[in-house]
């Protein structure tokens, strides 16, 4: 029996080991090896990690981890949650059963990209979902927003501050003569053209191609996924999830637990925004409060 299974080894499910490690806690962490950022040659906006590998940030994380004796670690995928609180058993792709008294999800999201073309190889190269995490580093030149659905005309403004940028709308999202007037006065580009296809090297200048016309070449594109958690192993106990503007993500409390007593979400599937930072702190509270769960929420 252990105090509590980690359902993924990313930045927060590294994160929320970690408080509990530190109290001295019996950890399992299973993770499949999927971090959501694994597309990304370099991670920013993360203090003291700004431009490392996000692998590298991932493998010190676990190093620091394996220095404390009651961590477990196991590599593979979760298949189901069954149980509840302080009986809880978790079961592996393998088949093999396992049981705790807390779990945490720290699944991550997976991203559903625009059925554009060219778009989903160049995803974390040329194609960024976050100008906090590349902007900069497009070095202020032409880029441009993928519209993927109204929500775009909102964010659009928010880019001039990293480039000369266009909003793309794929002849998806009518814009109103007072929106367009609107939007050039805050210094954007409009381009209503149907998107045919990206086209050019996997990392560096991309060139989008029209279903009519010339073609544009940018720096780099940025578009809104549409995100899922990575897995969703305690679905059949009924684990309440919530829509956001991003998709879908567990519903959790202020101390991290999801409609599930004793179950806990954290990171990404769990939050909005996304970031590296974000998901460690979010991680991190979670594992504080799980914690707090064991020491003042008695065994039945």
């Amino acid at each position: 029996m252990y105090d509590v299974i980690v359902v993924g080894g990313s930045y927060a499910g590294m994160a929320a080991a970690l408080q509990l490690l530190r109290a001295r806690r019996q950890v399992l962490v299973i993770d499949a090896g999927q971090r959501r950022n694994r597309f990304a040659s370099h991670s920013h906006g993360f203090l003291t990690q700004d431009g490392e590998d996000p692998a590298v940030i991932a493998a010190t994380a676990r190093a620091q981890l394996q220095r404390y004796p009651t961590l477990s670690w196991r590599k593979g995928a979760v298949t189901s949650v069954s149980g509840a609180k302080d009986r809880f058993e978790v079961t592996t792709e393998d088949g093999e059963r396992l049981a705790s008294r807390r779990v945490i999800l720290a699944t991550g999201l997976a991203d559903t990209l625009p059925q554009i073309p060219g778009l989903a190889e160049r995803w974390g190269k040329s194609v960024f979902h976050c100008p906090y995490c590349h902007g900069y580093e497009l070095d202020f030149g032409r880029i441009a927003l993928i519209a993927n659905g109204p929500e775009a005309i909102h964010h659009a403004p928010l880019f001039t501050e990293f480039g000369q940028a266009t909003l793309l709308t794929n002849a998806l999202v009518p814009l109103e003569p007072e929106t367009c007037r609107t939007l050039t006065d805050r210094g954007l580009t409009l381009e209503g053209r149907a998107i045919l296809e990206v086209a050019g090297p996997l990392e560096g200048p991309v060139e989008v191609r029209f279903q009519s016309g010339e073609p544009l070449s940018f720096a780099g594109l940025f578009v809104a996924t549409k995100t899922r958690p990575a897995s969703l192993p305690a679905e059949a106990l009924g684990v309440a999830m919530e829509e956001t503007p991003m998709g879908v993500q567990y519903r959790t409390d202020g101390f991290k637990e999801t409609s599930i007593p004793g179950l806990y979400a954290c990171g990404d599937a769990a939050r909005v925004p996304h970031s590296v930072s974000l998901a460690v702190g979010d991680g991190a509270w979670a594992g504080a409060m799980v914690h707090r769960s064991l020491v003042f929420d008695p065994a039945l």
